[in-house]
């Protein structure tokens, strides 16, 4: 199959802190940060030059090891900040193990991924305080919290100090966290994949793994030391710190998204020119640009612009960015490059930015793949395809069927090193140096990529958020007149809520609750169900209701056949 030739240099290396330090020398001048921040009501921002990054890496690195965390597993849970990136690169680069977790998680589910990554450490935000506190009272596994905030809770360490701390033993010659041996295929991150702490894998992450991916996206995509990159995926999520890690490998400024609201006014602020997103803000965006030019009566201007620029790029004449620079203006003036991942993006949204001039682009993979397996780029985009394989990863379809349709398999330097803990599951998708991802799909005659399902029952959501399932059922099976259940995800808006279908024991719900009518009983199960959503995160609260007596369509194994039943709705 078609793979992508080398269409850039790029520097090669096996570790992540030869990537940064390489970026330090290269670029030491360069922003690495701009930071926001509000006193007495006024706006200030603060420049993060590459070489104050390093000092400050090298800085908190050799204060954690001083606190005795070198080669432990250290948990990370907040939004997106610059001491969660500091904290995040430095324990990479020098000190032991990362743990990102999802801030979005509940209290409980927090408390239980980090008993199941044995975390010694936990860098954490402010609001996480009580949680934390709670923590030192039960797992004394847990020898560190650190704080990300300077004005956060005083009772614990914070990040800022820990860096005023590690200058000092720097100036008085403590080298360690320069002399710490990293070993490129050992385990350096270990990163939950969505779902519970009880179905969720614990994947593991070697700097190997992280870098390779940062070399062949390099390959494969043109990254200037000039862009201004947008950090709006949450970092806990190895799309969002990879890409991080790419933008730093290569002296791009990165500053951090004031919440979805805020984008618009954000990409202006900073003149981003680079940003990674999931499909439903791009189809947002897309939807207000159109919605705006409606609204201005220019509709039918916009089409026959559109069309004579599409003329003219076929004659080797662009002038997309001439033409709409109204609109790009509206989105800062520089956007050119835009990567979204998690799911797959509407074609004619992907096509509408490239008309105006904006490269938006598709890209597929996995947590365990580090993430990236296939992207396109500015020479090889086929709108709803998810790209071409990287540089050094084979991408093969498994026991296709007629129409080419197969599970999607990897093999590559950036596949997982395993699940920790899982011997069993790591042993059912990792085949002779394969990766069995459980996604189907089909490879075309020029090698693109297609995504056409998902092989398991997962949810993928607009926002790039899986939902499992079989997690859900087992809370609502737990429900004393549940006879069976099956969740799954009904069309809205091209996204898909969270629907269950629950069929309830007839003689336990008259022992119950007498001669119930079954618009009361609906109403009663619905205050179970949202007792139940209170325990999940947002993303995998049940918003659609089916209750029936019927009994569902079962194989011999009492094994629910989803897809029939399905059918019948």
């Amino acid at each position: 199959m078609k793979v992508y030739r080398k269409l850039y240099d790029a520097d090669k290396f096996d570790t992540i802190r030869e990537y940064i330090n390489s970026a330090i020398k290269k670029f030491p001048d360069n922003n690495a940060f701009i930071l926001k921040n509000k006193y007495n009501g006024e706006v200030h921002y603060t420049n993060i030059s590459y070489t104050r990054f390093g000092e400050e890496l090298k800085a908190l690195g050799t204060a954690l090891i001083n606190l005795g965390l070198e080669n432990k597993r250290i948990a990370i849970i907040g939004k997106n900040r610059y001491e969660w990136v500091l904290s995040f690169v430095s324990i990479l680069c020098g000190v032991g193990v990362t743990v990102p977790l999802d801030k979005g998680l509940p209290e409980q589910e927090i408390i239980m991924s980090l008993e199941r990554a044995k975390a010694d450490a936990v860098i954490f935000e402010d609001e996480y305080s009580e949680t934390m506190k709670n923590l030192q009272k039960t797992n004394k596994n847990i020898k560190e919290f650190i704080c990300m905030n300077s004005d956060g809770d005083h009772s614990f360490k914070t990040v800022s100090e820990l860096v005023e701390l590690g200058k000092k033993l720097v100036a008085d010659g403590d080298n360690r966290y320069e002399k710490h041996k990293i070993v490129p295929n050992e385990v350096a991150s270990i990163i939950f994949t969505s779902g519970t702490t009880s179905m969720s894998k614990a994947v593991m992450l070697s700097n190997k793994n992280i870098a390779s991916n940062i070399y062949n996206i390099n390959c494969a995509e043109k990254v200037y030391d000039t862009d201004v990159n947008l950090a709006f995926l949450p970092l806990h999520h190895t799309f969002g710190s990879t890409i991080l890690l790419l933008g730093l490998a290569d002296g791009v400024t990165n500053v951090f998204c004031d919440g979805l609201r805020h984008i618009q006014e954000n990409l202006k602020e900073y003149k981003v020119s680079v940003f990674v997103c999931v499909p439903l803000l791009l189809e947002a965006m897309y939807k207000k640009i159109y919605a705006e030019v409606d609204k201005q009566g220019k509709t039918k201007i916009l089409k026959f612009a559109n069309s004579i620029s599409r003329v003219l790029l076929k004659l080797g004449i662009d002038i997309r960015r001439k033409v709409f620079k109204q609109i790009l203006d509206n989105l800062g003036g520089n956007i050119r490059f835009v990567i979204s991942g998690a799911s797959a993006i509407d074609k004619n949204v992907a096509k509408g930015f490239y008309d105006f001039g904006i490269l938006a682009v598709q890209g597929y993979g996995l947590t365990e793949t580090s993430p990236v397996l296939t992207v396109e780029n500015e020479k090889c985009v086929k709108f709803g395809s998810v790209g071409l394989p990287l540089p050094e990863v084979e991408i093969k379809i498994d026991n296709p069927n007629e129409e080419g349709i197969g599970e999607i398999v990897a093999k590559g330097p950036n596949i997982m090193l395993g699940y920790y803990e899982m011997e069993e599951e790591t042993a059912k998708v990792l085949k002779d140096g394969w990766f069995y991802t459980g996604d189907l799909g089909y490879i075309d005659k020029d090698g693109f990529l297609f995504i056409t399902g998902r092989k398991k029952n997962v949810l993928v959501l607009k926002n790039g958020k899986n939902v499992y399932p079989e997690e859900i059922e087992l809370l609502i099976n737990n429900l004393p007149y549940v006879a069976e259940s099956m969740v799954f995800g009904t069309p809205k808006a091209d996204d898909l809520i969270v629907s269950a279908k629950i069929v309830y024991n007839k003689d336990i719900v008259t022992q119950k609750y007498g001669d119930i009518s079954e618009v009361d009983l609906k109403e009663t199960i619905w205050q179970d169900i949202k007792k139940i959503n209170s325990t999940l995160a947002n993303y995998k609260h049940i918003k659609n209701l089916i209750i029936t007596d019927e009994p569902m369509i079962k194989t011999t194994t009492q094994k629910v056949k989803r897809f029939e039943e399905l059918k019948k709705m």
